[in-house]
């Protein structure tokens, strides 16, 4: 066995001991003051109706489990076999629990299928990882005669997840993206022609990365033999095409949107980062207007999310589109709206409440405390200031089990496996590992 790995793992899951106890005092307590004083029922004018969502592991599913709850909806949950102890299906508001194969496998539609069948589903609504995008664009025309299907159609994606034709299709309607070439060679890179203007260049893959995502490694390089080195190390090909991309100074911003008949119904704004687990509803007239107009060109159905960067000028610059769930959702908890935005058409655009309190996840929040303990204060700010994201009174179980149950399975699966994992990510519910998803 891998003795760092085991060092790691060991150490980590000594950790997670430590804050067991703190855990369960705050979960018993919630579940006593449950007991007290009971729960009610969010009031609702709509008609109730059976809703599935997939991406158990994940926060953002949680959100929206609840938020569907509150508005008097029932809640299937699904998520794959490696992901059966999410903590999230122990939610108050998840009534039924199914495991699928995994979205690469054939049988994944038929398997959806049966549950909507089953289960009865009047609307699906995909919370999927990258890997997932299509095939539950693909399993949407099997079941289109069963149950609404909330996801953008699977050319649409094809179109939104290629960094380079989204980037075209901006240009196309005269909204500002960086520079960007399709890169299929590593040679291409040494010999691009840098322009002398001073501005630095980046490589990303298209195909989702969760590892080199993160690399932001400024082109040029000092010198062609450093250019050489770094470029020959990443898999690029024509099955795995990347893309050159100018690096765009300012500040970047990250939304969520539900699009309905190419118009924004729910849409949410807030400052990002390479890794980012804190979310703080900023108002940004610009990107919001950015956002819409490419909205509406496209008429698209579904969630859409959008990475941009704002200029030291006010400048609006696209960076890239998800068409996927945000986790920037979380900003919503509490909303009686958000539960219709996703339902109805029509629907006038809400955004987080005035008054919602920034989302964070408290594990990440003493992660980062352990790293760097001069960050008490801003830690503390951020824990006063803020909500943690999977935590409510009236639904504690999540926020002891996912810590407690679903990373540390997952921890303990890698270790058996001698599989190695490079960080913990709490808002998506996973190890992040090479070659993941």
């Amino acid at each position: 066995m891998n003795g760092r790995l085991l060092a790691r793992t060991a150490g980590t899951l000594g950790l997670l001991a430590a804050a067991l106890p703190m855990n369960l005092a705050l979960t018993g307590a919630a579940l006593a003051r449950t007991a007290l004083r009971g729960t009610s029922p969010g009031a609702s004018e709509m008609t109730p109706r059976t809703i599935l969502i997939s991406g158990g592991k994940m926060t953002k599913s949680l959100q929206l489990a609840r938020s569907f709850h509150a508005a008097g909806h029932r809640v299937v949950l699904v998520e794959t076999a490696r992901y059966r102890l999410s903590g999230h299906r122990f939610s108050r508001a998840v009534d039924r629990f199914h495991v699928v194969p995994d979205a690469s496998d054939p049988g994944y539609a038929a398997a959806l299928l049966e549950i909507v069948r089953r289960e009865q589903v009047d609307v699906y609504v995909p919370v999927c990882a990258p890997a997932a995008s299509r095939a539950d664009a693909r399993a949407a025309t099997l079941l289109a005669d069963h149950c609404e299907v909330v996801h953008v159609d699977a050319d649409t994606i094809d179109l939104l997840d290629d960094k380079y034709r989204f980037a075209r299709a901006a240009e196309d309607l005269d909204l500002c993206v960086p520079r960007t070439y399709l890169i299929t060679d590593p040679a291409q890179v040494l010999e691009h022609e840098f322009p002398a203007d001073g501005s630095r260049w980046v490589l990303k893959s298209i195909p989702y990365d969760p590892i080199r995502r993160l690399d932001l490694t400024p082109l040029p390089r000092p010198t062609r033999a450093e250019m050489h080195a770094f470029v020959e190390g990443l898999p690029i090909s024509e099955e795995q095409p990347w893309i050159l991309q100018e690096f765009v100074e300012g500040q970047e911003y990250c939304t969520h949107g539900l699009a309905r008949d190419g118009e924004l119904q729910v849409w949410a704004c807030c400052e990002s980062s390479p890794f980012q687990v804190n979310y703080e509803m900023v108002d940004k007239p610009a990107i919001e207007a950015w956002v819409r107009r490419f909205v509406r060109a496209h008429d698209l159905n579904g969630q859409v999310s959008f990475d941009l960067m704002e200029t030291a000028d006010g400048s609006v610059v696209a960076i890239e589109c998800n068409p996927r769930t945000h986790s920037a959702v979380t900003m919503f908890h509490g909303h009686p709206d958000l539960a219709r935005a996703y339902l109805e058409d029509g629907v006038a655009t809400i955004t987080p409440l005035a008054d919602s309190r920034p989302t964070y996840w408290l594990y990440q929040e003493l992660w980062r405390l352990l790293c760097d303990p001069r960050s008490v204060v801003t830690r503390l700010h951020v824990v006063r200031h803020g909500r943690d994201a999977t935590f409510a009174w009236d639904d504690p179980l999540p926020f002891l089990l996912v810590p407690h149950l679903q990373i540390t399975s997952l921890l303990l699966g890698n270790l058996l496996a001698g599989r190695d994992w490079i960080r913990i990510d709490f808002n998506i519910g996973k190890l992040v590992e090479p070659g993941g998803d």
